[in-house]
């Protein structure tokens, strides 16, 4: 059982016990805090973070984010954009936020600004394609964030995206874009789905990422994302609030008494530690939640910048490496169909591009992963490594260590991380309206006063920290109503 603080001195308990420090967990025991509300924040692993950990993972004086990196829902969340200098978080943006190149010609470059990004491509289609979306402003992002809200933010932008949003990739950068350039690089951002781009609603996702970059921009956090985590935790032990990490938990009736109980968990998880308290019903939905493809990264520490073949390329703060949309498209239905691509779609990311602190002087750190089927246990370090030197020839010279993480490493650092999918569940158009179950408030369970909080419930995969502020916001209307007790007890 946990054992608070003594210091308190307060023998009716906690009002909040959240399970899991990721940024769900961390933006839902900071809601519960600022509503006044004591809570108690338990981690598993040794610091609070989850997917926003940053590690020496490779050489010393080389600081590797595990997760995630480049945060634009970051600054678009309502939940984090907030977070600033006072709080000790600092903003890099690179010059560049997004490259894709080719095998011949210039590389495709998405700038933040949008006439610029048109242009570059060579034509209008573009513009046409998100200037609508860009000229919606944050709203199009908050109400994107909190689809189920209602009255939704910005209906007619929510309107515009979701009637480009609903198509497969592929057919709407056929439809819309003109040349491999603009294909290729719609193509590569709505592979952050991880899904068949011939699936409906994967164009939303490009959709969404690219009106971040023309909005937002896609910032890396200076000296790692962890200083992200760091920040909530601050504010969380300012308003009152308790951390207690290195505490895995196993059953719910081990949390000490509260009045709501927030599981940042997925699924396989919540199953594990809830066990008969959940009803039959429930628990088999639960049982029938869907996990999505794995991840496999290679972080390396380098001993100078990647010598791309496009100099341009150089600027960029992330580079997707998987050559034309049919290519990326092949890849990520391979993977779809539990396969591994001989040419995987690769994400790499050059966070030294932006922000120099995370290596030694003149050095340099890179990171990429593939997708791969779940729970995969192939080595695709020589595939990943050879999609880069296609682009960048001599990048292995550059090398001076690397570490490399396949799904079983991903997910032994961070459970949530089941059979290495790092989006917390698939997110096909079945998942996202029912995540992880088909309701108006799918981050109640029906155990009184028990909530989830985690990347399966809306509005899912993203280091957003709205699936927190969400669950935090519900539990904060149904306070007034019999609380739990001891949840599971």
């Amino acid at each position: 059982m946990v054992q608070r603080g003594a210091e308190r001195g307060r023998p009716d308990g906690l009002d909040a016990v959240v399970v899991g420090a990721g940024p769900n967990g961390l933006v839902a025991a900071v809601t519960l805090a600022e509503a006044g509300w004591r809570v108690l924040l338990v981690e598993a692993a040794g610091r609070p973070g989850g997917g926003l950990r940053t590690e020496e993972l490779t050489l010393p004086g080389f600081r590797h984010d595990v997760c995630a990196t480049v945060l634009p829902l970051a600054l678009a969340s309502p939940a984090l954009r907030g977070y600033g200098e006072a709080d000790g978080v600092r903003w890099a943006h690179p010059a560049v936020p997004l490259a894709h190149p080719l095998d011949a010609g210039p590389a495709a470059l998405l700038r933040r600004d949008l006439a610029t990004t048109a242009a570059g491509l060579g034509g209008t289609g573009w513009r046409r394609l998100f200037g609508p979306l860009v000229a919606a402003g944050p709203r199009l992002a908050d109400g994107v964030l909190s689809l189920l809200d209602l009255p939704p933010a910005a209906p007619l932008a929510l309107a515009g995206y979701g009637a480009a949003g609903a198509w497969p990739a592929t057919w709407l950068a056929r439809a819309a874009l003109r040349g491999d350039r603009a294909r290729a690089l719609f193509g590569g951002l709505a592979a952050h789905s991880m899904l068949d781009l011939g699936r409906p609603i994967t164009a939303g996702y490009g959709l969404l990422l690219g009106v971040l970059a023309h909005q937002v921009g896609w910032p890396v956090a200076v000296g790692g994302s962890a200083t992200v985590a760091d920040a909530l935790v601050a504010r969380l032990r300012a308003l009152g609030g308790e951390l207690v990490t290195d505490h895995p938990v196993t059953r719910l009736a081990d949390l000490p008494p509260a009045r709501a109980v927030l599981l940042d968990l997925t699924p396989k998880q919540v199953l594990r530690i809830a066990g008969d308290a959940l009803p039959a019903g429930y628990r088999a939905a639960l049982s029938r939640y869907r996990y999505g493809p794995g991840v496999f990264k290679v972080d390396w520490a380098l001993d100078g910048p990647v010598p791309w073949r496009d100099p341009a390329v150089g600027a960029a703060g992330t580079v997707h490496l998987g050559g034309t949309l049919a290519e990326v498209t092949a890849a990520e239905r391979a993977v779809a169909r539990g396969r591994h691509p001989d040419r995987p779609f690769v994400l790499f990311v050059q966070a030294t591009v932006a922000d120099p602190t995370r290596a030694p002087a003149g050095k340099h750190t890179g990171w990429a992963y593939c997708h791969v089927p779940l729970g995969s246990t192939v080595d695709l370090t020589g595939a990943i490594e050879d999609q880069v030197e296609r682009f960048a020839p001599g990048f292995r010279d550059r090398v001076l260590a690397r570490h490399v993480m396949g799904p079983a490493a991903l997910e032994a650092h961070n459970a949530n991380e089941v059979g290495g999918d790092i989006g917390g569940g698939s997110a096909d158009l079945r998942q996202l309206l029912a995540r992880p179950v088909l309701s108006r408030r799918p981050w109640a369970t029906p155990l009184p006063g028990v909530y989830l909080c985690s990347a399966a419930t809306p509005p899912g995969a993203g280091a957003h920290g709205m699936s927190g502020h969400h669950a935090a916001t519900l539990a904060l209307r149904q306070a007034d109503q019999p609380g739990p007790g001891r949840p599971g007890g």
